[in-house]
């Protein structure tokens, strides 16, 4: 995984090139494949996650009925090294959301991050790439409301080419972002890219 600063001081500063920010989301199944590399190529760690919300309103639960997902929400920050959180590989069934992304239904374009597959089998977001145009996405939060988002496109990305501005930048209106990996397994048991999936609320 790319080394990258925190991304809302990154887009603070429009002026400096963005380091490219990849989420290792996912494993092959093998147990080293959560495992940090060197740097410069940092993998995203497990650090200890907590489904309390961030702040009063930050959301608790995501369900994708087209998908049959329905999964709490642990709160997600970033590593010492300045790369985003994942959910622990042995919570792969558990979806994230990461705190310093906006508040689901907030202006703002929210994050959450799943897993594809871990060393313990298929996690929530085993079949995101099935995902339409269209879909329907629920957001709930700790006060019992809930915020409903509509998939308007998906991408596929290599990790080495994270498009950390389309993702993390303010948006006008309320945004959805879900993170998951997707493509082939590199040498290291990684998958290579990232499927990303944009929402916006309905």
């Amino acid at each position: 995984m790319a080394r990258i600063p925190h991304p809302a001081r990154a887009l603070r500063a429009p002026l400096i090139t963005l380091a490219l920010a990849t989420l290792a989301a996912c494993s092959s199944g093998s147990p080293s494949a959560d495992a940090p590399a060197k740097p410069a190529a940092t993998q995203a760690t497990s650090s200890p996650a907590t489904t309390a919300p961030a702040a009063p309103g930050g959301p608790t639960r995501v369900a994708i009925p087209s998908l049959g997902v329905d999964s709490a929400l642990l709160r997600l920050g970033l590593n010492t090294d300045q790369t985003v959180q994942v959910p622990p590989p042995d919570q792969g069934m558990t979806a994230g959301w990461y705190v310093n992304s906006a508040v689901p239904g907030a202006r703002g374009a929210s994050v959450v991050i799943g897993h594809n597959s871990t060393r313990y089998g298929k996690a929530v977001f085993h079949d995101l790439a099935k995902i339409k145009k269209g879909a329907d996405i629920a957001i709930s939060g700790a006060g019992g409301k809930t915020t409903h988002f509509t998939v308007t496109t998906t991408e596929t990305v290599s990790k080495k080419s994270f498009p950390t501005q389309k993702v993390y930048a303010p948006t006008a209106t309320p945004t959805l972002r879900l993170i998951t990996c997707d493509g082939s397994i590199d040498a290291q048991g990684h998958p290579e890219d990232n499927l990303i999936v944009y929402a916006t609320q309905t």
